[in-house]
């Protein structure tokens, strides 16, 4: 990696996890859903700068037959320096060498960020499938 930043296989902590999510403006998750969730990636990035990390993103799944990448996330001071797209390439490079062939590879694009996963070969799936999604209400 260029500069003073540093990519390397890693799941985040989940203190990392948590403050990296929020600062890229993504849904906040609590402790417990960060303690349960980590350990079950399949493969992790971490983005470091002085030490610290600044970005991240994980893929999880069944190992064999459905992968789903999740979590990428940076910090705004570092964007605009090519980390976004260095963590789609660990990530699809580990995918390309430890996935088996013909597994599905699914994501969520959130807004612009469909222009960067396009690059790594990710397209719309409508009009022959849509993404859905739902939160788990609140237990009473």
């Amino acid at each position: 990696m260029t500069g003073d930043y540093d990519i390397r296989p890693e799941t985040p902590s989940a203190e990392d996890y948590q403050r990296l999510r929020v600062a890229a403006g993504l849904s906040p998750k609590t402790a417990e859903q960060a303690a349960k969730g980590l350990p079950n990636t399949w493969f992790g990035v971490i983005v470091r700068h002085g030490g610290r990390a600044v970005g991240m993103g994980r893929i999880i799944g069944d190992g064999g037959t459905a992968f789903q990448i999740v979590d990428i996330a940076l910090e705004p001071a570092h964007h605009g320096k090519g980390l976004g797209k260095a963590i789609m390439a660990a990530l699809m490079q580990h995918l390309a060498t430890h996935a088996p062939a013909g597994a599905y590879v699914s994501l969520i694009a959130d807004g612009d960020a469909r222009h960067l996963y396009a690059k790594y070969g990710f397209e719309p799936v409508m009009p022959a499938s849509i993404g859905m999604a739902m939160l788990v209400p609140a237990r009473a």
